[in-house]
């Protein structure tokens, strides 16, 4: 039976490959993809989740959330991603007259499976805050919520301190991490360590798939970007990483911690805070990811993606 999944993100690079591997899986059914502000402005990310579905054209397509245009976000990622969040791909949509907003499209996802769904949250946490907030009898009805972003062990990504999904919306992580959400942190520090190299490149070569097409007009860009911007010869994907350990989980390592989000400080604001002390007045709250087989993730994404084209 495929396990139902809401893919809640900013396309976003990283994001648009975990929509192609999850909506090519035969192992996933993915019951609804939400847009959220992030890497690009919400309105962008509306469309660009649209673009993408349309593109992929799945056997079985997945309701479509818009993103709130008055989200609340401190920074973005066009620095990385360009002014469309794709590297200039360029995907042609036309936009729809009549958007279901994200939150109530999760909202009935997750009532019509109560305890199935598991939420792959690839952006800043403003749709999932907002659905703990207004509907909160909803956090024990989601099976699953794997929050992607936060750091463990390492410096963060937009400031010294911060990762960039927790920084944007800081009140908003900080809302769900208090919520009784059944919850896993894939930290920075451990989806980094999956790096996809030009061999994704390689395998998509004369490709004539809808998934192929799709990423042979987003990766090129990509990797120039992550070369240019990072100085690494590879891809970071943190979102298309949550995909495989949905399906994986023996990937991840996990201990339970009590986690909150710095909302106040200056050069703190948006840092994960992870207690690890081994006495604390703090009852744990969530699992964090501390391990990751790395090889066998990449392997992972790699098939899955070759799979689907």
């Amino acid at each position: 039976m495929a396990r139902k999944v809401i893919l809640d993100v900013d396309p976003g690079i990283a994001d648009a490959i975990a929509m192609c591997l999850a909506l090519g899986d035969p192992h996933l059914e993915v019951v609804a993809v939400t847009a959220t502000g992030g890497n690009i402005n919400p309105d962008l990310a509306s469309l660009n989740v649209q673009a993408i579905v349309e593109q992929l054209d799945p056997d079985r397509l997945p309701r479509l959330g818009a993103a709130d245009p008055e989200q609340p976000l401190r920074t973005d990622g066009r620095w990385l991603c360009g002014a469309d969040g794709l590297c200039g791909a360029n995907l042609r949509v036309a936009e729809l007259h009549h958007r279901h907003p994200s939150v109530k499209v999760m909202a009935d996802a997750v009532r019509s499976a109560p305890g199935e769904v598991t939420i792959i949250a690839g952006g800043p946490l403003s749709n999932v805050a907002a659905l703990l907030q207004r509907e909160p009898d909803l956090a024990t009805q989601v099976g699953h919520l794997i929050i992607v972003g936060g750091t463990y062990s390492g410096p963060g990504d937009v400031t010294a301190a911060a990762e960039f999904n927790i920084y944007c919306d800081a009140e908003a992580a900080q809302t769900v991490f208090h919520s009784p959400v059944t919850k896993t942190l894939l930290p920075l520090c451990m989806s980094s360590k999956v790096v996809l190299d030009y061999a994704l490149l390689d395998q998509l070569t004369a490709s004539v798939s809808s998934t192929g097409k799709v990423l042979q007009a987003i990766l090129p860009g990509a990797f120039r970007a992550f070369h240019q911007r990072l100085g690494l010869e590879g891809i970071i994907a943190p979102e298309a990483v949550a995909v495989v350990t949905v399906l994986h989980p023996e990937l991840l390592e996990t201990e339970r911690f009590y986690g909150d989000v710095e909302v106040g400080g200056g050069l703190t604001h948006g840092a994960t805070v992870i207690d690890r002390r081994h006495i604390t007045p703090h009852q744990p709250n969530m699992d964090v990811a501390v391990q990751i087989d790395a090889g066998a993730a990449i392997d992972s994404i790699l098939r899955g993606l070759h799979g689907a084209v």
